[in-house]
């Protein structure tokens, strides 16, 4: 169902900004097996994967350090990033897929009503690289004019940095843009952009949208695209 707390014109949007993990694919089950993998390899126990799925969503240096219970050791928290992202790279593709009915959301989100398509762009957390390598695999990269991840400016999202050079690379004004996202961090990079902000339930962590509304709730693939047509 959808909810709204504040309606924007679907004909007014230019530029669409989507949040990755949690919101277009499902890279759940290969960061929990990921973190493991390196809590293995410095000989500390495991941990469940719904504990290790709140922890998902600032970046992989954030994701370490909480999963290594925010240690004051730095030299441990570069070994283990290190061993992080050298394992998530080969990794990053083993469970990790869209979400059903994205592709075809995407290509109706795409469709403007003035006939001009819209501009539709990647934000996330995750670096760069696995995060156009993800989107280059999953076949995604057509629907998408930029793809940034969270080492490609010198902030990370909720900070708007991201969201501005997108606005400004795009000359389009933030009350002609949208995020979407599935957690209170892309509701905040909204707010703090003056974006439309537009929540997803299906992600992985929808109890962050409860304290942090967005002005748009929606429940599935399908309903985003219901909303931009």
């Amino acid at each position: 169902m959808i909810r709204t707390n504040r309606q924007f014109d679907p004909a007014s949007i230019k530029l669409v900004i989507f949040d990755l993990d949690g919101t277009l694919i499902d890279s759940r089950l290969d960061l929990i097996h990921t973190v493991n993998a390196m809590l293995r390899q410095l000989g500390r126990p495991q941990l469940p994967g719904d504990v290790i799925a709140t922890y998902v969503g600032d970046g992989a240096p954030m994701l370490v350090r909480r999963a290594l219970g925010d240690p004051e050791d730095e030299g441990l928290v570069r070994e283990a990033l290190n061993f992080f992202l050298t394992y998530y790279r080969e990794h990053k593709l083993d469970h990790t897929h869209v979400y059903p009915g994205i592709p075809q959301a995407l290509a109706t989100i795409r469709q403007s009503n003035n006939g001009q398509p819209r501009t539709m762009a990647v934000l996330s957390n995750k670096p760069v690289n696995p995060s156009r390598a993800i989107v280059e695999a999953l076949q995604l990269a057509e629907f998408f004019s930029q793809v940034y991840g969270g080492n490609s400016f010198t902030t990370k999202k909720p900070d708007p940095l991201g969201a501005k050079t997108l606005l400004t690379e795009n000359q389009c004004r933030p009350r002609s843009a949208v995020i979407v996202g599935d957690s209170s961090n892309d509701v905040l990079t909204g707010r703090n952009a003056g974006l439309w902000t537009v929540g997803v339930t299906y992600g992985f962590a929808p109890q962050t949208l409860d304290l942090t509304p967005p002005d748009v709730l929606v429940d599935t693939p399908q309903e985003l695209a219901e909303l931009f047509r």
